[in-house]
C-alpha cells in the first residue's frame, strides 16, 4: 500500500499549510526571527569558526545514485587574459561551474519533494517546470540562517565510533543528548545531527557513503519528525548522504523518503544533507557543549530546488 495510513495521519498532524498564509513560501525558515540569531549569538564563547561543508570536487560525493546527480566541474572560459577594451596592465582568469545543486553540501528547497502530485502549501507539482524550474518555493526564497544550533552527536550518545548502516536515529537519542547538555529547544533552533557517515567520504570510500551497504543507509528515523514540529525546530542538517534511515522503518518500501516527503512538504521545514560536522564535534566535546552560532546563507539560484550552501559554526 503507497504510504503508509500511520505515515499520512503523522503528516496531517505536523502540517504547517496556511499557518504563515496561504502564499507562504518560506516555511518554518518563518522561525528564524531576530529573538532566534540572538540567541544564537549568544552561544558565541570562544569566537573558534568551524566550517561544515565538503570541497565541491569532480570526484565528489555523487556516484550517481540516484542518476542525474553530477559533481562540480570547474571550466576556465577565459585565461591569463588581458582584456583590449580596458586600460592597464593586469590580467585575470574566469571561470564557470558545471553541478548539480545538490552535489555537495546543500538545503533542500521546499519543492525539492513531494507526493501526492502536491508540494508545500498544496501547490501542484506541475509549478515546476523543465523551462524556468521552481516557480513555487524555489531556494529563491529561502532565507539565511543566523541563529543557534544543537549538535547531536549520535556515535557518541550510543558510544561507538560510527553507527552500522541501516541505524534509525530515534527521537529517543535526540532527547539523549538535549537533556545531556542541560538544554532546552526554543523556536527558531536548528538541530545539526551527526551519525558519522561521511567519514567514509572523507576517507575515501565514496560509494559506502553515497550508497550505504546492501541499500541500508543510515539516518533519521520517523520517530524524529514530530520531535521537531512539537518544539518548532527551523532546520535540521545532516552529515549523511540519504539524510534519513533506508530501508522504512515501517518495512514498506512505499514509505521511501517518508522524512523528506513529511518534513518538505507537511511542514515546511528546513534541511539539508553532506554537512560535514566530524570537526565541530571534536571541539563540541572537548568543550563539554552542543550549542553553537550557526552562519549557512544558501545561494539564492532562482527557480532551483536544491541550493548549495557553506555552513560556519562559531563556538
Amino acid at each position: 500500500m503507497p504510504f503508509s495510513p500511520e505515515a499520512r495521519e503523522l503528516a496531517q498532524r505536523v502540517s504547517n499549510w496556511g499557518r504563515w498564509g496561504d502564499d507562504d513560501q518560506v516555511g518554518c525558515g518563518n522561525l528564524l526571527t531576530a529573538e532566534a540569531t540572538a540567541r544564537g549569538l549568544a552561544a558565541v564563547r570562544t569566537n573558534e569558526r568551524i566550517s561544515l561543508a565538503v570541497d565541491l570536487v569532480e570526484d565528489g560525493i555523487q556516484v550517481g545514485q540516484p542518476a542525474g546527480r553530477f559533481n562540480a566541474v570547474v571550466t576556465p572560459t577565459s585565461l591569463n587574459e588581458r582584456d583590449k577594451m580596458a586600460p592597464g596592465i593586469w590580467f585575470g582568469t574566469d571561470d564557470m561551474v558545471s553541478m548539480s545543486t545538490c552535489a555537495g553540501t546543500h538545503i533542500d528547497g521546499l519543492c525539492h519533494v513531494g507526493y501526492d502530485d502536491q508540494l508545500y502549501g498544496g501547490r501542484p507539482s506541475s509549478t515546476i517546470g523543465a523551462r524556468n524550474g521552481a516557480t513555487w518555493c524555489g531556494v529563491e526564497h529561502l532565507p539565511s540562517i543566523v541563529t543557534r544550533a544543537l549538535l547531536v552527536d549520535v556515535p557518541r550518545l550510543r558510544g561507538v565510533g560510527i553507527l552500522p548502516a541501516g541505524t534509525a536515529v530515534t527521537a529517543t537519542d535526540l532527547d539523549a543528548a538535549i537533556d545531556g547538555a542541560g538544554v532546552t529547544v526554543e523556536s527558531g533552533d536548528v538541530i545539526l545531527v551527526r551519525t558519522g557517515d561521511i567519514a567514509f567520504y572523507l576517507g575515501g570510500d565514496r560509494r559506502r557513503y553515497a550508497m550505504g551497504e546492501n541499500w541500508q543507509c543510515t539516518g533519521l528515523g520517523a520517530t524524529c519528525i514530530e520531535w521537531f514540529a512539537d518544539r518548532d525546530v527551523a532546520g535540521v542538517f545532516s552529515d549523511s548522504y540519504s539524510y534519513e534511515v533506508m530501508p522504512p522503518e515501517s518495512g514498506n518500501w512505499d514509505d521511501l523518503l517518508v522524512v523528506h516527503m513529511i518534513q518538505l512538504r507537511d511542514m515546511g521545514l528546513l534541511q539539508g544533507q553532506n554537512w560535514n560536522l566530524e570537526d565541530l564535534a571534536v571541539a563540541c566535546a572537548e568543550q563539554n557543549r552542543i550549542d553553537v552560532l550557526l552562519l549557512a546563507a544558501p545561494e539564492p539560484i532562482v527557480g532551483a530546488t536544491s541550493a548549495p550552501v557553506h555552513p560556519v559554526a562559531i563556538l
